[in-house]
């Protein structure tokens, strides 16, 4: 039976493929990422089966343009709907990494916190250390909570900010998952020895409730 999680970030480009990559190692999980916006050199599921050897299953939407799934599907005549988004049945745990942040728009009427609602899978929100974190990620565990998500957690990527960390903690009333270093050197060992501050057991708790 499938045993889907979510991986969705405060904002773009912030580490959460990486954290996904992670955690599909700690894991070992399937990825599946729904929407790719923008195909440069290598698609996130790409990059996630070369650094873990994990199954990654094709995406729904693959688009060229990067930006706004919502954009990046109009600019090709196609559209986008929840219907497209249902997860697929496969066995043991799967990894689903949003694309951008939570309020991301998948067309004009919908966005995609609407797809998680409707998953009623765990969310793990992924957030940056840097100046701006708190009130971003204060709005989007509101969202999220609004939209009656489960949230398992935050986990930090970058720097390490105490101070900042524990108060996003406090305020929103969530549980701290660990912070995740920028690596230098990024490939499986190195991403899972810093793994290991991550709080997997909070995370597979979440899966089996």
């Amino acid at each position: 039976m499938t045993q889907p999680i979510v991986v969705t970030g405060t904002d773009t480009e912030i580490g959460k493929t990486v954290f996904s990559a992670g955690l599909t190692l700690a894991l070992k999980a399937t990825y599946w990422k729904p929407i790719q916006s923008g195909i440069e050199e290598q698609t996130d599921s790409q990059i996630i089966a070369s650094l873990t050897g994990c199954p990654t299953l094709p995406e729904a939407h693959l688009l060229q343009l990067p930006a706004s799934p919502h954009l990046s599907a109009e600019a090709e005549g196609a559209h986008i709907g929840l219907d497209d988004l249902t997860i697929p049945a496969i066995d043991g745990p799967l990894v689903i990494e949003g694309a951008g942040g939570v309020m991301v728009p998948l067309n004009r009427e919908e966005l995609f916190l609407d797809a998680f609602a409707q998953w009623r899978a765990p969310v793990i929100l992924c957030a940056r250390t840097q100046l701006g974190t708190i009130n971003h990620t204060l709005m989007s565990l509101l969202a999220l909570r609004q939209a009656r998500c489960a949230i398992v957690g935050v986990a930090f990527i970058g720097d390490a900010v105490p101070e900042v960390e524990q108060t996003i903690c406090d305020f929103a009333d969530v549980a701290h998952l660990g912070r995740l270093p920028r690596l230098k050197t990024l490939n499986a060992d190195t991403l899972t020895a810093a793994f290991e501050a991550i709080d997997m057991k909070t995370i597979t708790g979440a899966l089996t409730q």
